[in-house]
Parts: C-alpha cells; structure tokens; sequence
C-alpha cells in the first residue's frame, strides 16, 4: 500500500489548498482516513480524520474547525482535505494517515506555506 498525496504548495493568509491522498496498491477500501501535520518545535498533531461507513463521521482539531473540511471517496480510495482561511500558524508538513485492514499507513508528507 502506498499513499500518494499531492495539493501543497504556498498561499497567502486568507487562501486556500486542497489536499488528496490516494491509497494506491490495494483492493482494500481504507477503515478510516485522515491528515495529521508536523510544525516546527511541535509534535505531530491531528488535523482531520474521517471514517467509512458505520463510523463515517469525521473529527477536526479545534484550530481549523470551520475551515478546513475533510472528505473522502471510498470508490477512488482517495481523502480530500479542503483547506479555506489559511493562517500562517497552518504552515508545516501535511501527512495522509490510512488504517487499513488492521495497519497504519503514512504518505510521505507535503509542505504546506502560508505566508505574505
């Protein structure tokens, strides 16, 4: 299983970025799916997770509730981050976190900037 994300880059404070995570290499539709972020000088944090099915529900952390929403295609085993109003305190590496028939996976991260 691999995960392959794409959609960082750099914004100025008030735009926005859409993240993707596909997971690639199995037939598999992931149990849950979910993006965590690592700042500099800070442990890594979730940021959003979202389940399948009867778990379907989603879960924020309380600084981008409002903004950010996360969102998934089970068919396309790909989750969507949709990131509005960014701040510069949202700059850091952006991983995909999948749980998969009882293993965790990780993308390799994407840099998100949020600067003027």
């Amino acid at each position: 299983v691999r995960l392959v994300e794409s959609g960082g880059g750099s914004v100025q404070p008030g735009g926005s970025l859409r993240l993707s995570c596909l997971a690639s290499g199995t037939i598999f539709t992931p149990l849950t799916m979910g993006w965590y972020r690592l700042v500099p000088g800070r442990q890594r944090e979730l940021v959003a997770r979202i389940g399948r099915g009867s778990i379907s529900g989603s879960e924020y952390a309380d600084s981008v509730k409002g903004r950010f929403t996360i969102s998934r295609d089970s068919a396309k085993r790909t989750a969507y981050l949709q990131m509005n109003s960014l701040k510069p305190e949202d700059t850091g590496v952006y991983y995909c976190n999948v749980d998969l028939r009882g293993q965790t996976y990780w993308g390799q991260g994407t840099q998100v900037t949020v600067s003027t």
